[in-house]
C-alpha cells in the first residue's frame, strides 16, 4: 500500500506510527497494526485541528490527557500520589473517552466492577471525586491558547450514597482503652497512647520528627510544629500540644533515632549483653498486623486506628471542653482559626489535653458502643442458652 499522507512511518516490530505537525501542533501516536489503521487516525486528527482553526471549535481531549495535566499541574498537593492509584484503578475503563463522555453512565461499569471486588461505597467515592475534580477543572479553568475552556459543560458526575455504607466512629471506653493497651507491641503502644492524648492522625505519627519539636519551658511539654504537607488539605501548618502523659512518651523514646520520633527494631531475646542486630527504622503504619492481632485479642472487632481520635474527641467533650478548642486540637476547619498560633492559645490546648490524661470516672457512650454492647449481651446469652 502506497503513502497516501505524509506522518505515517514503519516501525522495527511491524507496526506504525504517526509524527506529524500540523498548525503548531504536534500529532504523534504509536502501535497501530496497519498503515491504514494509522492513516485513519491521522485523518481524523486533522479534521479536528481544521475545525478548531476555520470555526474555533474546541479540540477533542481525552480524559488520559486531562489526567496527565492534572497530574503535571498538581505535583506539590500532597494527596497526589493516592490520587494517580485512583486514576490507574479508573483509566481502563474511562481513559480514552472523550471529556464530554465522562458521566455516570460511562462510570457505571468501574463502580460496577469495585462493588464487585468487594469495595465500599467511600473506596469507590474517592475515585469518582477525582474525575469529577478533573472534569470541573476542564470546564472552568483549563483553557487553550483561544481562551477556550476544555471543556464547555461539564457532565454530572453523582456520588455513591454512604447512609447504610459508612462505618460509624467508634470511640472506646476507658476500661477497653486498659485492656488493649497491654495486648500491643511497646512501641506501638506508645504510638498509640500518643494519639489518645493528642488527638493527632496516626500518619502524622508515623511521619513525625525531631525538628518539629519546639520547647515550650512555660508549660514544661513541648509542641510539635507540623509543616502543611504534613497535614491534611495542606492550607497550613498545625501543631501538636503535648500533655503531660503525651510529653512522658516522647521523653522515653528521645535519642532513639536521629530524625523519627517513633521508630522501632527488633531487640534481642538471646545475647542480650550484644547491640541488637538492628538499627532502629521508621514506623511506616500503626494499622499493622501487630494492631490487628490486639484489637482481636481484646474483643473489640475491627476497631481502627482512627478510632482513637474519636476518642479524644469524645472525652474532651465530656470533659466540658469548647467545641472551637475541640476543634483546634482535632484539626478541624473553622472560620476562627487563626494563621499563627499564640502562647495564650497554647496554653488553652495544652489545659484541654490534661483533663483527658486520665479515666474521670464520667459516663459516657456514643450509640455505636451501645448497639455493640447490646449485640455482645445477646452472643452472650445465646452461648450461655
Amino acid at each position: 500500500m502506497g503513502q497516501k499522507i505524509r506522518g505515517i512511518y514503519p516501525e522495527k516490530d511491524g507496526t506504525w506510527q504517526v509524527d506529524k505537525w500540523y498548525l503548531g501542533t504536534r500529532l504523534r501516536q504509536r502501535g497501530f497494526p496497519t498503515a491504514g489503521e494509522a492513516e485513519s487516525w491521522l485523518i481524523a486528527r486533522l479534521g479536528e485541528l481544521r475545525a478548531v482553526h476555520l470555526h474555533g471549535m474546541r479540540p477533542e481531549r481525552t480524559f488520559d490527557q486531562a489526567a496527565a495535566h492534572y497530574v503535571t499541574t498538581h505535583q506539590d498537593k500532597k494527596s497526589l500520589p493516592t490520587e494517580i492509584i485512583l486514576l490507574d484503578s479508573i483509566m481502563p475503563f474511562i481513559g480514552q473517552l472523550t471529556l464530554p463522555q465522562v458521566h455516570d453512565g460511562a462510570l457505571a461499569p468501574y463502580v460496577a466492577a469495585r462493588k464487585a471486588e468487594g469495595r465500599k461505597n467511600k473506596t469507590i467515592n474517592l475515585a469518582l471525586g477525582v474525575v469529577r475534580r478533573i472534569i470541573n477543572l476542564a470546564a472552568t479553568s483549563w483553557r487553550d491558547e483561544d481562551g477556550k475552556t476544555w471543556l464547555e459543560q461539564a457532565p454530572k458526575i453523582t456520588m455513591l450514597p454512604l447512609v447504610g455504607h459508612q462505618r460509624e466512629p467508634r470511640p472506646i471506653s476507658w476500661g477497653q482503652q486498659r485492656t488493649l493497651m497491654p495486648l500491643l507491641p511497646d512501641h506501638l503502644a506508645r504510638m498509640s497512647l500518643f494519639t489518645l492524648n493528642t488527638g493527632v492522625r496516626d500518619d502524622v505519627v508515623c511521619s513525625l520528627r525531631w525538628e518539629w519539636e519546639i520547647r515550650v519551658p512555660e508549660l514544661g511539654c513541648s509542641v510539635f510544629d507540623v509543616p502543611r504537607q504534613h497535614v491534611k488539605g495542606g492550607r497550613r501548618s498545625r501543631i501538636i500540644v503535648c500533655n503531660s502523659v503525651a510529653q512522658s512518651i516522647i521523653e522515653t523514646v528521645r535519642g532513639q533515632h536521629p530524625e523519627w520520633v517513633f521508630v522501632y527494631r527488633r531487640e534481642r531475646v538471646k545475647h542480650t549483653d550484644q547491640a541488637p542486630a538492628m538499627p532502629y527504622r521508621r514506623i511506616q503504619t500503626m494499622n499493622n498486623t501487630a494492631w490487628q492481632n490486639a484489637r482481636k485479642a481484646a474483643g473489640l472487632g475491627d476497631l481502627h486506628v482512627h478510632d482513637l481520635r474519636h476518642t479524644v474527641g469524645m472525652r474532651l467533650r465530656e470533659a466540658g471542653v469548647a467545641e472551637s478548642t475541640v476543634a483546634e486540637v482535632l484539626w478541624h476547619s473553622t472560620k476562627t482559626m487563626t494563621q499563627h498560633y499564640s502562647m495564650a492559645q497554647i496554653v488553652e490546648l495544652h489545659a484541654a489535653l490534661e483533663k483527658i490524661k486520665a479515666d474521670s470516672g464520667k459516663w459516657n457512650k456514643t450509640l455505636a458502643t451501645l448497639r455493640q454492647e447490646q449485640e455482645e449481651r445477646r452472643l452472650l446469652e445465646v452461648v450461655n442458652g
